[in-house]
């Protein structure tokens, strides 16, 4: 079916974040560092924030569970926005070209705390018509009503929308939707996906 919309992701795909950025000058062990982001500060602990916990009751609840590294828990909280290398350029590059031609959306898993702390310093974020961010639905991806809010509150269908993800999980919940998808796996060229796509 012909395209209509693209939507995208924002994590790994228009945006660069990675805690590493932030540790890697808290850390002078590289295996602590790792250790402390897979067993203290883990990704799925991030997820309960993706999903809308605040950030104030998700370090209290690893505090006293890991009492050893509480400043570094605290720094995941007050110095968040270190883990912001900026934009990915090669992909935000590409808006301005499908934005004459498509509806342009965001659909991300991202605090409601920290998403304000980044709109407003990238320009591409305002190119597109709606964005939908996890933490203020109170719903993560792969969950289909997160899918669901995004198609219902800007009338389009999904058998008609492009969603871009670097998540797998992400992709496979969306064409369960009849979304069109890109895998944004490590290699994939967004560029190269739309010229195949003729989007460009």
């Amino acid at each position: 079916m012909e395209i209509k919309n693209i939507i995208f992701d924002f994590g790994g795909v228009v945006m660069d974040w990675d805690p590493r950025y932030l540790y890697k000058d808290i850390f002078n062990d590289t295996d602590e560092m790792e250790y402390f982001l897979t067993e203290v500060c883990t990704l799925e602990w991030n997820a309960t924030l993706d999903e809308g916990k605040s950030f104030s009751d998700g370090v209290a609840e690893l505090l006293p569970k890991f009492p050893q590294y509480k400043k570094e828990i605290k720094l995941y909280h007050t110095n968040w926005i270190k883990m912001i290398a900026g934009e990915i350029k090669k992909n935000t590059s590409l808006i301005p070209l499908v934005k004459e031609n498509y509806r342009l959306f965001g659909l991300t898993n991202w605090s409601a705390e920290t998403f304000p702390l980044v709109f407003h310093d990238y320009p591409f974020f305002k190119e597109l018509e709606g964005i939908v961010v996890s933490g203020e639905e109170k719903v993560i991806k792969p969950n289909p009503k997160i899918y669901q809010i995004l198609l219902s509150r800007y009338n389009i269908n999904a058998e008609e929308s492009l969603f871009i993800d670097d998540n797998k999980d992400n992709i496979e919940a969306a064409q369960k939707l009849g979304f069109q998808t890109i895998h944004l796996a490590e290699k994939v060229d967004l560029k190269h996906e739309f010229e195949k796509r003729n989007l460009i």
